[in-house]
């Protein structure tokens, strides 16, 4: 059983993204393997901050088995848009997907691209204030959990969040 859930527990890499210029507009579409392989194909994706009314930003913690940042703290919520979805379904599916919450209000925040030795995204960024049940996905994530802004501010620089939320956190908040 372990080593068929090791098995399942892993990316598809054969997901298409559509591959867009800075605009967002799209001009082609791969693979995910191919998009992480350090090709710098610049694909989108949606990140959602869920705040509650103290203030305080949930981050998710990404499980090991994650090709891109394994063991981190970051961003409530993120995922890539598919092949052929709307920004606004993606954020609708991985919010779903990842929390569990399916009434919500986004409020878009701006986007930036974002460089890695492995990969290059258009990050549509959003947030919301969201008081109900939050449910992390058990087979996408290892739980998460509401964080201070001052907690996040003591974690930059040390290897516990990933660089994209740090970079993101510093840019919007």
């Amino acid at each position: 059983m372990e080593k068929k859930q090791q098995t399942m527990m892993k990316d598809n890499q054969q997901e298409r993204f559509p591959i867009v210029d800075e605009e967002g507009t799209v001009i082609g579409q791969a693979t995910r393997g191919e998009c992480h392989s350090g090709t710098k194909l610049l694909h989108p994706v949606v990140h959602l901050h869920v705040f509650d009314t103290q203030g305080r930003i949930y981050l998710q913690k990404r499980p090991e088995w994650k090709d891109i940042q394994p063991g981190k703290w970051d961003t409530a919520v993120g995922g890539h848009i598919d092949y052929g979805e709307t920004r606004e379904e993606a954020l609708h599916r991985e919010v779903r997907e990842e929390l569990g919450i399916t009434d919500f209000t986004p409020v878009f925040m701006g986007k930036y691209v974002f460089e890695s030795q492995r990969e290059k995204e258009l990050v549509y960024v959003h947030r919301t204030i969201y008081n109900g049940a939050i449910q992390p996905s058990q087979d996408e994530l290892d739980g998460g959990r509401f964080w201070s802004m001052e907690e996040i501010r003591e974690a930059i620089g040390k290897g516990v969040l990933t660089p994209n939320f740090e970079s993101e956190f510093q840019r919007f908040f």
